[in-house]
């Protein structure tokens, strides 16, 4: 398989993304729609980027983050659950993996794993912090072998139905 990882307008190829999100982690139409106005006004932040896995030409995986910031929606929410466990430290000079995710088609070829460790060796920040959902999962094996470790468990978003894991690793992440 010719795969090239890449600098990706996350912006001009939202629906792309979305689509490989989508059969990736099971997201219906409309909440395609919300996270299109999602990641749309992410890639505003300042420091916000993204990469892009592209077989034959085809989105294939994508991933983007972005420098956190404990105003962000998302720090606001986990910071309580990281207070809990004195990890809040891990909010400050982090940079925040938003979304990680590679189509079931080409999934276990290290795909995630060159787009997460692309994106992350390029952050000036010493650390990397994510949430996953909270179980025994492929995407937290990944993230384990990397060296991101679990710094708070059980964290519910708002209209999520499963609770997710906070995970926080030293950058530049482990290699295998």
């Amino acid at each position: 398989m010719d795969l090239e990882i890449g600098s990706l307008d996350l912006g001009a190829r939202v629906d792309e993304a979305l689509a490989v999100q989508a059969v990736a982690f099971g997201l219906g139409p409309d909440e395609v729609a919300v996270r299109r106005q999602i990641v749309q006004r992410h890639m505003q932040f300042p420091g916000a980027r993204a990469l892009g896995a592209l077989a034959g030409g085809r989105l294939v995986g994508f991933v983007y983050g972005m420098p956190n910031s404990r105003t962000h929606w998302w720090s606001t929410v986990v910071e309580p659950y990281l207070r809990a466990r004195g990890t809040d430290f891990w909010l400050d000079d982090a940079f925040v993996i938003t979304e990680l995710h590679v189509h079931p088609e080409h999934q276990n070829r290290g795909i995630g794993r060159r787009l997460i460790t692309a994106i992350t060796d390029s952050a000036a920040e010493p650390r990397s912090i994510l949430s996953a959902i909270d179980t025994d999962s492929p995407a937290r094996g990944l993230y384990h072998s990397l060296g991101y470790a679990d710094l708070a468990r059980r964290v519910h978003f708002p209209s999520a139905p499963r609770p997710y894991a906070v995970m926080g690793a030293p950058l530049p992440l482990l290699r295998p």
